[in-house]
């Protein structure tokens, strides 16, 4: 079955980026050891990204430059980016422009995952849309020593500890990765 997943990392006080919309923050953290990522994103069929971690990804992987590199990083996997602006496409990619409310476009999304599963890639503003719309089904964080004044928050809304339920909280390196089962709302 398709699951929809929000998988992350955040500071230790729950921020995904800095108040410049970096992750600087992230780099200076030695990664994990290999392997989790690597499961993970075996069984993801499509990606989902707003707008800023799309522009994100295209000017920090240099995309437009280096278009190949699409395809090294994320195979023939369709991208969903929730935009209101007419963005760039590497040549090659399989990205697809979408705007408005998560809900109607949710079914385009889960027949081009194939039956394997979603990621919602971030940033925090869309995995809430999928939350509150009842269409996220877990949340994995990846939880770094590391903690900042501001920023993007993981989530941009509040959420009862009734809609949570942990999983997992596993050590990976410096990294503490929780995993979360997300309930509907009653």
């Amino acid at each position: 079955m398709t699951r929809v997943i929000f998988y992350t990392a955040s500071t230790l006080n729950g921020f995904i980026a800095d108040e410049h919309n970096s992750l600087d923050w992230l780099f200076a953290v030695e990664p994990p050891p290999p392997g989790h990522y690597e499961r993970f994103f075996g069984s993801m069929g499509v990606l989902v990204e707003g707008s800023t971690t799309y522009e994100w990804v295209l000017a920090f992987e240099r995309l437009l430059e280096e278009p190949a590199k699409w395809r090294t990083l994320y195979g023939d996997r369709p991208t969903f980016v929730f935009t209101t602006r007419d963005l760039p496409v590497p040549e090659g990619a399989d990205v697809r422009l979408v705007s408005g409310d998560v809900r109607p476009v949710f079914e385009r999304i889960l027949e081009a995952a194939g039956g394997r599963d979603i990621w919602i890639v971030g940033g925090g503003d869309l995995a809430g849309q999928f939350l509150a719309a009842g269409l996220l089904d877990e949340i994995q964080v990846a939880v770094a020593p590391v903690a900042l004044t501001g920023g993007a928050p993981l989530l941009p809304l509040r959420v009862e500890s009734d809609r949570l339920t942990l999983r997992s909280a596993e050590q990976q390196g410096q990294f503490a990765v929780l995993v979360y089962d997300v309930g509907r709302e009653a």
